[in-house]
């Protein structure tokens, strides 16, 4: 079988993919009720030897109710009115997520607010203080 190219690093055997033709809802005349165009990809990414532990943790995250509990990958399409440019869809879709799941975050630096932001910050806040006190109404008089 051939292998699917994610990045540098990773490429995913075809054979680690399980494909399910089932029928579509939608356009495709009568068509839509004779052929299963609609495809469901599942993609065993808890036990796939192609993936590193970091990337498994991130593509869970990342495809949220898409993955089961187990740990399978489901990507369903069913756009097109032909079988294999819906196939196609689905890998394509299942690429993206894995390039995205790949894709190591850039760690945040903390940093602290400058002189004149702080400055800047609390003059903001002392005016709208001031304009606030100004719309109550004055205290009353001492008879």
């Amino acid at each position: 079988m051939s292998k699917i190219e994610i990045n540098d690093q990773i490429s995913i055997d075809e054979s680690e993919l399980q494909l399910e033709f089932v029928q579509a809802s939608g356009p495709g005349g009568q068509n839509v009720n004779k052929v299963a165009t609609a495809v469901q990809l599942r993609f065993d990414a808890a036990s796939s030897p192609s993936l590193p532990e970091e990337v498994r943790t991130r593509l869970r995250r990342l495809a949220g109710r898409r993955m089961t509990a187990e740990g399978i990958l489901i990507v369903e399409a069913s756009q097109h009115r032909s079988q294999e440019r819906n196939r196609q869809e689905a890998i394509d879709r299942l690429v993206d997520l894995l390039r995205k799941a790949a894709k190591k975050p850039r760690l945040r630096r903390k940093t602290k607010p400058t002189a004149a932001s702080r400055r800047k910050r609390l003059e903001t806040k002392r005016r709208r203080g001031e304009i606030k006190r100004l719309r109550r109404s004055p205290p009353p008089p001492d008879s």
